[in-house]
């Protein structure tokens, strides 16, 4: 794949992509103004995006978070879609804009969230994706469906193995690189097949060949975040494999990345399973609403794996080539080289900046809102 140009970098004007101005605006039977000749994206128009949201109504939200809210929508053709709908326009959700279009328009992978289109005039700006029936993964570990329990231990491996996909082919196959910069839970999207959708890359950043880290600010989520770049700011693909491994105990365990002690303490996950690894209580480590029904040897290796892109010093780490071969069974040829994990892991200072993401509540109030949006649009007809 070429390389390709960086918005804010470059400073095109917002009618470099041929975008519709409020004032300019279509009618809705032409709702997709077109497909931009170098991009793979389309262009709609503020009226089809309203139609198919009835107006950004309340009872089509299905998502909130620090950028603005996620609307689920139905386009004048049928197709089912998710709107990312931006707050207040600053420069940090112009940024956020520029480089989830750019990222998402250009990467394709099966395990990345697919864009569909945006659009950008006056004060708005949208970006319409893919709509994901079987919402976020926080939505069935710590959300509305977690009771369902819709999760079996083959799920939870698929999604494991899937996420990881998506990673490997950011950080390997994607020229320049890309570090995603905010994996967790709730930026894990479920299709139809429990399939896993990797999105929202509002904090991504690109990582030119020969260049192995950068130093920035601090985005993430609190729980997720190495600590090399919690503390200093040192960014690379290493960081993305402790956010990985992260999620990945939260997907076996169900547990949250940092839970509340008595008396005010916080311990997060991997202080949490490391006395279990210890003692070889894997079995322990295992999320108890799955009922002893999931594969021991996996449980086991699954959380090796997660010890090891947890390993505080980035050195240690596996890159997300090798995470996808362990876990896909090439485990066993490099089985000495995980259990040489170090099982002491230290106390982190918490410096983060503690950001919330638009897919954090994905699908979390969506059964509710289906009933009121199916009474608005027959009331509408």
């Amino acid at each position: 794949m070429k390389a390709f140009s960086f918005f804010p970098r470059t400073k095109m004007p917002w009618n470099c992509f041929c975008c519709v101005s409020q004032d300019q605006e279509e009618p809705a039977e032409t709702s997709r103004v077109h497909k931009n000749r170098d991009y793979p994206w389309d262009i709609y128009s503020l009226k089809e995006l309203l139609h198919a949201t009835n107006s950004f109504h309340h009872d089509n939200k299905i998502g909130e978070g620090g950028f603005g809210s996620v609307y689920w929508g139905r386009t004048s053709k049928g197709v089912e879609i998710a709107v990312k709908r931006l707050k207040t326009m600053s420069a940090k959700a112009e940024m956020e804009f520029a480089v989830e279009v750019e990222i998402l328009g250009r990467v394709r992978h099966r395990n990345l969230l697919g864009l569909r289109g945006f659009y950008a005039g006056g004060e708005e700006r949208l970006i319409v994706y893919d709509y994901m029936p079987n919402h976020s993964l926080i939505t069935h570990l710590h959300g509305q469906l977690a009771a369902d329990c819709l999760l079996d231990w083959p799920r939870r491996m698929s999604i494991a193995i899937g996420s990881a996909e998506g990673l490997s082919y950011l950080h390997h196959e994607v020229n320049p690189h890309i570090i995603h910069r905010d994996i967790k839970a709730s930026n894990v999207l479920l299709d139809t097949e429990f399939e896993a959708k990797v999105a929202d890359f509002g904090f991504a950043k690109l990582i030119p060949d020969g260049v192995t880290h950068l130093t920035t600010r601090v985005k993430g989520t609190l729980g997720y975040l190495a600590p090399e770049y919690a503390m200093w700011g040192k960014v690379s693909e290493s960081c993305d494999v402790y956010s990985f491994g992260i999620l990945l105990l939260e997907i076996i365990s169900g547990k949250k990345p940092i839970e509340k002690l008595p008396g005010g303490v916080k311990r997060d996950i991997v202080q949490w399973a490391t006395p279990y690894v210890q003692k070889g209580l894997f079995n322990q480590i295992a999320d108890s609403r799955l009922k002893g029904k999931f594969d021991r040897e996996q449980v086991k290796s699954t959380v090796l794996i997660a010890m090891k892109c947890t390993d505080n010093s980035p050195d240690n780490r596996p890159t997300m080539i090798e995470v996808v071969d362990w876990l896909k069974g090439g485990i066993g040829r490099r089985k000495k080289e995980i259990t040489n994990h170090v099982d002491e892991t230290e106390d982190e200072e918490e410096v983060y900046d503690e950001t919330d993401t638009d897919h954090e509540n994905y699908g979390m109030e969506l059964s509710d809102a289906r009933e009121n949006i199916t009474r608005a649009r027959s009331q509408r007809r």
